[in-house]
């Protein structure tokens, strides 16, 4: 596993196409050459190659976690009855909701994961950013904190996600405090993470729950699958279908360069790399999670993937 890791590091460490995101202004400043992989096991085994001890934003990939936190939590009835589960079809950050029902596509376009943040607000008011960051450290297996200059830029130019929150009041699907729990957004999107943080989080995910170095049963079996699902087919941006073609695993992607991968019941896969191709997806980080579905049997449906027992062979 060490050597694939490797040899995936230097295949694709000298591509340099795609670019580093900028509409958030503190994300410009990413070096574009930094590149790492890191997976783990879920029995806790790491492998890791490149700069995965570079801290970044979580961005996006904040997502799964806090609709898997409002399931346990709220309940599975009561966040679907302000969140879907569909493919919006849409950009990530389309200022639209579903015909019919004025909710948000599903949790990993920007609508929803505002409306998942209004609800764990709601639940929790002024002490929401210390229980999601107390979850998110759990998932972790560390402390992780709020990176101020990366949240004060998202919050100072994030006027389209502020139309999201307001169009989301206006049609009684987030709480009156629409403001407060766009803040937390924010907040939740500017978690410093690592590639390293990335695959075991990653690795809980694919343990059902159980942080795989820790003991802890970070998040709950029902919502482990609700999120999984969801990730499988909504969350790639608008590569989900060709990532679930290609790669065949549930994934997760951010705007800061991070990807991270679950492979049911046997492991976490990671990767950071600011260089984005126009999905908003990491370009290497595709191409190296790709690169080890091929090569290990990941895909669902790959006739390779035999269960736990495959990797348990390879490793």
């Amino acid at each position: 596993m060490q050597a694939l890791v490797e040899a995936a590091h230097a295949k694709y460490a000298p591509h340099a196409t795609g670019d580093v995101a900028t509409y958030i202004p503190e994300l410009s400043k990413a070096n574009p050459d930094h590149f790492g992989i890191c997976t783990v096991t879920s029995d806790g085994r790491v492998f890791e190659m490149g700069d995965c001890d570079v801290p970044f934003t979580i961005q996006s990939i904040s997502k799964p976690f806090t609709f898997g936190m409002a399931i346990d939590e709220l309940g599975r009835d009561a966040v679907l009855a302000h969140v879907g589960v569909e493919p919006s079809g849409d950009a990530f950050n389309a200022i639209e909701l579903q015909n019919g029902t004025n909710l948000p596509f599903n949790p990993m376009v920007n609508a929803g994961a505002i409306t998942v943040s209004a609800l764990l607000h709601k639940a929790h008011g002024p002490a929401a950013l210390d229980a999601l960051l107390e979850r998110f450290s759990a998932l972790a297996g560390r402390r992780l904190s709020i990176d101020q200059a990366v949240y004060e830029s998202e919050r100072r130019t994030g006027h389209r996600n502020r139309a999201i929150a307001h169009l989301l009041l206006n049609f009684g699907v987030v709480h009156e405090q629409a403001e407060a729990a766009l803040d937390l957004y924010f907040q939740q999107c500017s978690i410093l993470v690592t590639c390293r943080d990335l695959a075991m989080m990653a690795a809980t995910l694919s343990n059902m729950g159980l942080h795989p170095v820790t003991g802890e049963m970070v998040l709950s079996v029902n919502s482990i699958r609700d999120v999984l699902s969801v990730m499988f087919t909504c969350g790639m941006y608008d590569y989900s279908g060709q990532w679930a073609f290609r790669v065949g695993v549930p994934a997760k992607s951010g705007v800061s360069g991070g990807v991270m991968a679950v492979v049911n019941r046997q492991m976490g896969i990671a990767t950071y790399s600011p260089r984005l191709d126009r999905f908003g997806n990491s370009v290497r980080g595709v191409e190296t999670c790709a690169d080890l579905a091929s090569q290990l049997g990941l895909h669902a449906f790959d006739c390779l993937n035999i269960g736990s027992g495959f990797l348990d062979t390879i490793l």
